[in-house]
């Protein structure tokens, strides 16, 4: 115990925490009985509160995505980069996937085609910007490079919703001739199946 006699505390050489010299001894007695300094964080804990508080403050988590444990420090990093399963958009499609089939889809999906308005091509999603800038002078698609960068984001942001309402329009007609040309084989099968029967 250290004393210090200008304030009249001593240092609890237990806890470190500065206690009135009067109190020392029996604040002592009290706090080497019944307190643990966490080795992992350095906070001072009831003894029989220590495994509660390393379960809810340093052990690892378990993903309930990947079945991973991960330790506390690294969650959200692990929750928001490193996750093989944690839901990622396609930048093509929209399409939310897990992360660990992103770069398979995105495969395919990126050589899918669109027409260009412009040039009246069809280019591959994946190719489009570069085929913008390369052919019609900036990566928004318009033929008019020289407009204010201003102008030009306001038109990208104007047309970011018309695109995704188009791709909406699209995954829910290609729900749509899947689901009929299913239902379509389903009959036919059931049909020979009934006609073989009888």
């Amino acid at each position: 115990m250290e004393i210090t006699s200008e304030s009249s505390t001593s240092t609890c050489s237990h806890c470190q925490r500065d206690i009135p010299t009067s109190n020392i001894d029996l604040h002592y007695a009290h706090c080497s009985r019944n307190l643990q300094k966490c080795a992992i964080c350095g906070d001072m804990i009831p003894r029989k509160h220590a495994d509660d508080h390393y379960n809810e403050s340093h052990a690892p988590l378990d993903c309930s995505l990947c079945s991973e444990k991960v330790e506390r420090e690294l969650w959200s990093l692990h929750k928001g980069e490193r996750c093989p399963q944690r839901i990622i958009t396609c930048e093509y499609c929209e399409f939310p996937l897990p992360a660990v089939d992103l770069l398979k889809h995105q495969e395919i999906c990126g050589n899918r085609t669109e027409y260009c308005d412009i040039c009246h091509k069809y280019v591959r999603l994946r190719e489009r910007i570069y085929h913008d800038i390369q052919f019609h002078g900036n990566s928004a698609g318009t033929a008019e490079p020289s407009r204010d960068a201003g102008t030009a984001e306001r038109e990208r942001a104007q047309r970011r919703p018309a695109r995704a309402q188009r791709s909406s329009h699209r995954r829910i007609l290609l729900t749509v001739a899947v689901t009929g040309a299913v239902v379509a084989i389903g009959s036919f099968f059931l049909q020979k199946r009934i006609d073989g029967q009888q």
